[in-house]
């Protein structure tokens, strides 16, 4: 008898929590989205530029989207690269990962800071941070000398 109260009990607890794991990966039905990059420069000494960017742009992507009809055909080249750049942005200067002798972490903790200071006004106006991806385009070598960390925080709000 006891065993089959505990196992009743334990299969109605999980049918709540996988029911609730379900409800809470849907993605939200109205509300709207923010991105906001972060590009970290890997550049020595200086040199690169790292950013906050936050484009204060509202932009419909449907102007800028063509359809191929065959695969091939595309009419991309209708569409100006100069109609997609947006004018208005927030940029917030960060510092690069590193300087002439290497990595150096109080640069890195210094980003971490402004960043933190970035995601929490954030929060303070109503934005919930949703997803965070991140991608790097690195040093290839002696005669490179290039290269950046780049993260989108993505934020929703209803």
């Amino acid at each position: 008898m006891k065993k089959s109260i505990f196992l009743a009990l334990s299969l109605l607890g999980l049918f709540a929590f996988t029911a609730q794991a379900q409800e809470s990966s849907q993605s939200p039905s109205s509300g709207e989205f923010k991105v906001i990059t972060v590009v970290e420069s890997i550049v020595p000494m200086g040199i690169g530029r790292s950013r906050i960017i936050d484009s204060q742009t509202e932009v419909d992507a449907s102007i800028f989207t063509t359809e191929r009809t065959d695969g091939k055909k595309s009419n991309q080249k209708e569409i100006s690269r100069s109609d997609i750049k947006v004018d208005e942005l927030e940029e917030t200067k960060l510092l690069n990962f590193f300087s002439a002798t290497g990595i150096n972490f109080q640069n890195i903790a210094s980003n971490d800071a402004v960043i933190a200071s970035k995601i929490n006004s954030m929060l303070a106006q109503g934005w919930e941070l949703k997803y965070v991806t991140s991608g790097v385009e690195s040093d290839g070598g002696a005669e490179d000398g290039q290269g950046i960390f780049i993260t989108r925080l993505f934020f929703y709000r209803k």
